[in-house]
């Protein structure tokens, strides 16, 4: 792994939302993840936020913001992320009592994963399973 500091996650999944304080408030509340940073515009705009789960982060911000990665992303639609979880149904339970939309319950894959799918307030598809694959050559 070139430059990557142990505990450090060399790929970072990086929204945007309309509505980032709800987003981060879903994200942690019925996913499980935990908000690391959450830095402010000074509009009050979420202009930079890091949510952890496992050893990845997911980094994400409001819309409208006018930067350079929030006009690249202008039009941009949903995007899809896989998180990899060691109890699928803990997870899944977890969700549902928190609202979440379930696409797709926990399942049993020909692959040997146990998945489930769940769309966030913004119609960002999160996947959630036991399937990990490997990094590295």
């Amino acid at each position: 792994m070139a430059g990557n500091e142990v505990g450090r996650p060399d790929i970072c999944p990086t929204l945007r939302y309309a509505d980032a304080r709800a987003a981060i408030r879903q994200l942690t509340e019925a996913f499980g993840f935990t908000a690391r940073a959450v830095y402010e515009g000074a509009d009050g705009s979420v202009a930079h936020a890091e949510l952890a789960q496992g050893n990845g982060v997911v980094m994400l911000g409001s819309k409208g913001t006018g930067g350079r990665f929030d006009e690249a992303m202008k039009g941009g639609g949903p995007a899809g992320v896989y998180v990899v979880v060691a109890d699928v149904d803990a997870h899944h339970r977890r969700a549902v009592e928190h609202g979440a939309e379930i696409l797709m319950p926990p399942t049993d894959q020909d692959y040997g994963s146990r998945d489930y799918m769940a769309r966030d307030l913004e119609g960002n598809v999160w996947s959630f399973g036991t399937y990990a694959p490997e990094a590295g050559g």
